[in-house]
C-alpha cells in the first residue's frame, strides 16, 4: 500500500519509482565501497557488487536487489517514505571528516 501511495501520489510519471529504487541500490553499493576504505571488516571486491532486477510475471512483481551496505531496522524506519535521501551525502561528509582528522 505504501508503494502504491508513493507511486501514485508523488511521481508524475509512474515509471520514475523504478529509477528511484535502482538509484537507491546504487547508493547502497557506493556506501559499501566508501565504508570499506576505513573499515577492513567490510572488505569487498568491486566486481562482486551488483544490482539485480527479478521479474515474476505470475505474481506481477518486480524485485530490485543489491548487495550493498544494507539497512538496519532503524534506518528503514527513518527513511521509509522519504524521497531523495539515501544518506550518501552524510556518508561522504563523514569520510571527509575522518580524512581531515
Amino acid at each position: 500500500q505504501l508503494l502504491r501511495l508513493v507511486i501514485h501520489s508523488i511521481y508524475s510519471n509512474k515509471d520514475i519509482f523504478l529509477r528511484e529504487l535502482i538509484s537507491n541500490a546504487s547508493d547502497a553499493l557506493d556506501k559499501l565501497r566508501l565504508e570499506s576504505l576505513t573499515d577492513s571488516s567490510l572488505e569487498t571486491a568491486s566486481a562482486d557488487l551488483h544490482i539485480s532486477l527479478e521479474v515474476d510475471a505470475e505474481a506481477r512483481t518486480l524485485t530490485v536487489r543489491d548487495n550493498g551496505i544494507g539497512m538496519t531496522r532503524d534506518d528503514l524506519v527513518e527513511l521509509i517514505g522519504t524521497i531523495a535521501k539515501s544518506g550518501t551525502a552524510g556518508m561522504l561528509e563523514k569520510i571527509k571528516e575522518s580524512q581531515d582528522a
